[in-house]
């Protein structure tokens, strides 16, 4: 009998919980470059949480430099942020039904006690700033991962 190896591991649905400032970092790397319309952004006050389905870029499927359009793949996952009091936008339009954002970062600020508030960067200077309780971030990939319709890696100049 050997030991496992990496490379033995089957490709599995990503299902990540935050719970510490350092734990979010990997969840922002993980969904930086990730679209979606801004109708798949929900805010469920009773349940005081906020979540988005969004199409994000499997920057962890690049294993090596791939001549563009061949192999980039997308993956549609929720991610939810619990614990939230409140939220506000800047520069986003929540009444067009066809825009499209894209996410930069998210990174959480604390003012006392656990509680604070996230702020998710997007591109063209919009952001969303999520007042919470405490620091609990779900991301889950929750579809097959697809070819990337535009055929091209991210690339931030």
């Amino acid at each position: 009998m050997t030991d496992a190896r990496f490379e033995d591991g089957a490709d599995t649905p990503l299902r990540l919980i935050a719970f510490a400032v350092e734990d979010l970092q990997v969840i922002s790397s993980l969904v930086q470059d990730a679209v979606l319309p801004i109708i798949e952004m929900q805010w469920s006050p009773s349940e005081r949480r906020f979540a988005m389905l969004l199409n994000r870029f499997l920057w962890e499927g690049i294993k090596d430099k791939k001549p563009e359009g061949q192999g980039y793949e997308r993956v549609q996952s929720v991610l939810a942020f619990e614990h939230v009091q409140n939220i506000q936008t800047q520069s986003i339009d929540r009444k067009d039904g066809n825009l499209i954002i894209s996410i930069l970062e998210i990174s959480f600020h604390a003012v006392e006690d656990g509680m604070g508030f996230y702020l998710i960067t997007l591109a063209g200077d919009g952001a969303i700033r999520l007042n919470v309780e405490a620091l609990e971030v779900t991301l889950q990939d929750v579809t097959s991962p697809y070819k990337a319709p535009s055929g091209l890696k991210p690339n931030h100049l």
